[in-house]
Parts: C-alpha cells; sequence; structure tokens
C-alpha cells in the first residue's frame, strides 16, 4: 500500500508527537522538579518525541520566570536528546516575551512557542512586528501559537504567510478552527503545522501536518502516538478508527467544561502519575467530574 506520507511535507522541526506537558507540583504548591523529570521520561517512553513546557496546560500564567527556567534545565537532564523541548514563552508583553525567550535558550530549550499577546488584541501589523521581534531576539526556531478563542486576536493567514520568510520562524501550533486557512498557509509555504487541537489531529495531518502538540497525550500519549502511525503505514482506516475512538476521551478532558489542565491533572493523578493540585484561579475536578472522567479513560483503555 502506497505511504500517504511519501509525497507530503517532510518537515518535523520539533517532532511529531508533542506532548503539551502539565507541570507538576507538590501537595503545597510548590514546583515538583523530581516530579516533572518522571512524567517527562514516561512521556517519551510512550511515544512522545517532543514535549511543549511552560505552555498554558502547564500553568504558565500562574509559574514565575525562575520556574519556568527550572522546569526547562530539569527536562533536559530527565530526556536528553531523546525529545525537542519547546519552551513557552508567550505574554502580553513584547519585552517580557523577549525575555522569556532568551531564558528559554539559556536553560537548554530546542524552540519556543509565542502565542499571540492576549487581550490588548494588536491590530495585524503590531501582531506581526511582536513575533518578529521574539524571533530575532534568540537563536531558538519559534513555532507561532494561533488560537484566538483564548488571545481574541487571529493571527491572519496572509500575516503568517508572511512571517514564513523568517528564518527561524518554522512551525505553527494550530487552534484556529479555521480548516480553510490552514490549508492556505500549508500551500504557500513550508511552515511546519502541528494540530493543537485533539480532535484535528488526523484532520491536519491527512493534508500535511508535521504532528500533533496534544493535551491528551498526558494521559494517553502511546495512544495519541498511535494515530499517526497508523496513517504513516498507509493505513487510514485504522488511523481513523483510532481518532474515532479516542473522541469520548478527547471530549471529556477538552470539552468538558473545565480547562484540559485541570482534567489532565485529575486523570494523572488516578493513575499515579505525577501531577499535583493546579494553582489558583483554576480549582481542582470536583468528586463527581474526577469519577466521570476515570469512567471515561476506563472505557477507553479497555478498548
Amino acid at each position: 500500500m502506497t505511504n500517504p506520507r511519501d509525497t507530503a511535507r517532510p518537515s518535523r522541526p520539533f517532532g511529531r508527537t508533542l506532548c503539551a506537558m502539565i507541570t507538576p507540583f507538590t501537595g503545597t504548591g510548590a514546583l515538583d522538579l523530581d516530579g516533572a523529570r518522571r512524567l517527562a521520561a514516561h512521556l517519551v517512553a510512550k511515544g512522545c518525541d517532543g514535549l511543549v513546557l511552560n505552555g498554558t496546560t502547564g500553568e504558565s500564567p500562574t509559574t514565575t520566570d525562575a520556574e519556568k527556567a527550572e522546569l526547562i534545565t530539569a527536562v533536559r537532564e530527565a530526556v536528553g536528546d531523546r525529545a525537542a523541548l519547546v519552551a513557552g514563552v508567550g505574554t502580553a508583553d513584547t519585552r517580557h516575551t523577549v525575555e522569556l525567550a532568551l531564558a528559554a535558550e539559556k536553560a537548554g530549550a530546542d524552540g519556543v512557542l509565542v502565542v499571540s499577546p492576549y487581550y490588548s488584541r494588536p491590530p495585524q501589523d503590531a501582531l506581526e512586528a511582536h513575533f518578529l521581534e521574539v524571533a530575532d531576539a534568540s537563536g531558538l526556531p519559534v513555532m507561532l501559537y494561533d488560537i484566538p478563542g483564548r488571545t481574541g486576536t487571529r493571527i491572519e493567514p496572509e500575516t503568517l504567510i508572511r512571517l514564513a520568510a523568517h528564518p527561524r520562524i518554522v512551525a505553527v501550533k494550530d487552534c484556529s478552527y479555521d480548516f480553510l486557512g490552514t490549508q492556505k498557509v500549508l500551500a504557500r509555504t513550508e511552515l511546519a503545522y502541528y494540530a493543537g487541537c485533539d480532535e484535528h489531529i488526523l484532520a491536519l495531518y491527512a493534508v500535511g501536518a508535521a504532528g500533533c502538540v496534544s493535551t491528551v497525550a498526558n494521559v494517553v500519549p502511546a495512544e495519541i502516538t498511535a494515530i499517526l502511525d497508523a496513517f504513516d503505514a498507509g493505513d487510514t482506516a485504522r488511523a481513523a478508527e483510532l481518532q474515532l475512538r479516542a473522541t469520548p476521551l478527547i471530549e471529556a478532558v477538552m470539552a468538558a467544561g473545565l480547562p484540559g489542565t485541570v482534567t489532565s491533572k485529575a486523570l494523572l493523578t488516578t493513575l499515579g502519575l505525577p501531577s499535583g493540585p493546579v494553582r489558583a484561579p483554576l480549582r481542582p475536578a470536583g468528586r463527581e467530574a474526577a469519577d466521570g472522567l476515570r469512567a471515561v479513560y476506563e472505557e477507553f483503555a479497555a478498548g
């Protein structure tokens, strides 16, 4: 059977199956570096060849700059060169974002994830200038993060096409929910696209994405990897079957009324993996929600 990836875009600057890793905390809410090392090693052993640290799933709004750097260093110690480390550095302040990018480079990150400045809703020319300033500031390759539902600002396709000319802007984490716009950029640039919405992993991969940045991979890294493995092997029917089978779990983790950080940590706790509490203003999943998550997971695990 012909491999559908044979004629597809080959560039995977940060790997293929990236997990948007939660940040483990101790019972008192302190940064749990040992837990982070153990979780990172587990995720890589189960198929993740990239980890996104200090993203919003990693509670970046409530971790300090020092904690962010410490986390990168600790995870690098744990996984070595077995996985690419992409550090979330995006803030609503260009100067602060540049500082975080430089700190991530010093701590050992392989790339940076830069979200659109949130709340202030800059126009496209200001948004473009923001990304260019960050890309110019360090030697690390940049993954842009397009998630207008959270930031209030879309990175418009034409803006992405212009930004693709920068040698260090190499990838996009796509949570735009604009599949047509995404395809326009894929068709006109060499940007490596990563599905940032777990329900879109296979759909985006099928039109040439490099892979995914998955929150659900915190819980089922091997199963997320299997979707891409099946497609790469030419078994598109099996890939579709695996994506659809994961739908109830994806919905429970990502679309059941609680943030993915909260749901992922609740499941990781029940699975005996490092997680810990969330930091305010987030609150942990209640007993009913946690029991519901566990039931969905168990049904999924039972096949």
